[in-house]
């Protein structure tokens, strides 16, 4: 425990253990924690909260940035501490509680939750738990690898409790953005015209009257998950990086491209490590979270500047940045969710966004969230907010799954997340469709061209060709729409 870390020496007697933390969250509560993607989460209060939950009958709504590491999610719904859960989420014990019924979840657009709290149309917040480097001189604190929500947490929460984690270097300090645009109807223009343009404090300000307890950790962040492109990211990758460089030669962009977004997972990094040996330079990212390619792409010379909420990344690359921040600290920012992914901006910056489907039909509308109509997945995270609003809107996904028992192309989603108005480019292992300027059934017959698994394009384009014959301005055959899903579900596969 370094109490240096508390500079404002009057909160120096609120330093408590974590089960003294957790004992302050009573039944029936709202919590706030911070945490985006695995990182700057609670480590230690919300974990000795669900050992409590295990011995009481005792339940709360629970609200972070996106998802938690160290399977936090799981122990508490495992504990039985959670009644709702918002915004996002990944943990597979919380998801089947989730699709079980036994926890409620809401499943939000990123940018939003901080508003519906600002607005009062979500319950206020009891209690914040917050993960900073340190307390500063004034009482405001410094986040450590992730803003997300905080901000709005730290400033709206009844009581706050900090844990300071002493794994994360305080030369932390200047690597985050704060800004918190006014509430309706008082509301300005956020004056950022560039991914590297720093409008806000360094750290989030905070009453020191509300803290009730302060806990010290030395927990890393959960690493992220990276996995080696495969043939089918690869190929994915190949057919993005051609379509940027036809627009290069067509006039639309140039070598620099516009700021790009990736959502997190293999296909993003393998399309971001695309870039390592293309002929693009001076890239920018304006995203949600940085990656191991993110890094990697600063490294090599080929990205210039990024811009995010969270640094999620493997262990080795957090190492690599964090023993080494004063070499990246001028490359990236992070900023509140609701300012890294706040609709304006990314229309105003021309956002190259590219996002992963579950599935998407023939006229592009793409499911993000669901098997099979009715069971989550994880949630649409930040994927409206950037697809609505992109230059660009493109989603990926593999052609087919399964050994090809499932084909991610269907005739009608089973669940839409972005409807096809929202949607620019769809990219499969076997090509792209660009969707751009085309009325529906011209869409249509672009994506079975292109982007449909071969076992699958014949059935497709059957249903198509008969549902054109019975007429519509979007053709389809409502009797055979969701044929696939039910033959999946009744033998195992989708095929005939």
């Amino acid at each position: 425990m370094s109490v240096e870390r508390i500079r404002l020496e009057t909160l120096r007697d609120k330093v408590m253990t974590a089960e003294q933390a957790a004992s302050f969250i009573q039944n029936g509560m709202v919590v706030g924690s911070s945490g985006f993607t695995k990182a700057g989460d609670s480590k230690v209060v919300l974990p000795a909260f669900a050992e409590r939950a295990k011995k009481e009958s005792i339940k709360i709504t629970l609200m972070t940035g996106a998802s938690l590491g160290h399977d936090t999610d799981g122990k508490l719904a495992e504990a039985g501490a959670l009644s709702k859960r918002m915004p996002f989420q990944v943990d597979r014990t919380l998801r089947n509680k989730i699709n079980a019924g036994e926890v409620l979840f809401i499943d939000q657009h990123l940018s939003e939750s901080a508003e519906l709290l600002h607005n009062e149309n979500l319950p206020p917040v009891d209690i914040a738990i917050i993960e900073v480097a340190y307390i500063d001189r004034d009482g405001s604190i410094v986040p450590t690898t992730s803003v997300g929500n905080s901000v709005t947490f730290a400033g709206l929460a009844k009581q706050v409790i900090l844990e300071i984690n002493t794994a994360v270097p305080e030369e932390v300090y200047g690597i985050h953005d704060i800004y918190q645009a006014e509430n309706y109807p008082h509301r300005n223009v956020i004056p950022i015209v560039a991914p590297w343009n720093k409008i806000g404090r360094k750290t989030i300000p905070l009453d020191p009257s509300k803290v009730i307890g302060i806990v010290f950790t030395d927990i890393t962040d959960s690493p992220a998950d990276i996995a080696a492109p495969d043939t089918k990211t690869s190929s994915i990758a190949r057919h993005i990086l051609e379509f940027f460089e036809n627009e290069v030669k067509l006039g639309h962009l140039t070598d620099r491209l516009l700021p790009i977004q990736a959502g997190i997972g293999k296909v993003a990094n393998a399309v971001l490590m695309g870039f390592k040996d293309s002929n693009f330079y001076d890239l920018t990212m304006f995203s949600e979270v940085l990656q191991d390619s993110t890094f990697d792409l600063i490294d090599s010379g080929k990205l210039s500047f990024a811009s995010a909420s969270s640094i999620t990344v493997s262990k080795d690359c957090y190492h690599r940045v964090f023993d080494n921040l004063q070499r990246y600290r001028d490359k990236f920012v992070l900023r509140p969710q609701n300012i890294s992914n706040t609709p304006g901006l990314i229309r105003r910056l021309g956002v190259i966004a590219i996002n992963t489907a579950i599935e998407f039909d023939i006229y592009g509308n793409v499911n993000s969230t669901h098997v099979s109509g009715t069971k989550i997945m994880n949630g649409i995270g930040g994927s409206g907010d950037f697809a609505r609003n992109a230059y660009l809107s493109i989603f990926v996904t593999q052609a087919a799954s399964k050994e090809n028992a499932i084909s991610h192309v269907l005739p009608m989603v089973s669940h839409v997340d972005h409807t096809e108005h929202d949607v620019d480019i769809l990219v499969t292992d076997i090509g792209l469709a660009d969707l751009r300027g085309l009325a529906p059934r011209e869409r249509a017959q672009q994506i079975i061209n292109n982007c449909v698994h071969p076992d699958y394009r014949e059935e497709l384009q059957s249903y198509f060709d008969r549902a054109c014959a019975r007429g519509g301005h979007t053709p389809h055959l409502l009797e055979e729409a969701f044929s696939w899903h039910l033959r999946l579900g009744q033998t195992g596969t989708m095929k005939k």
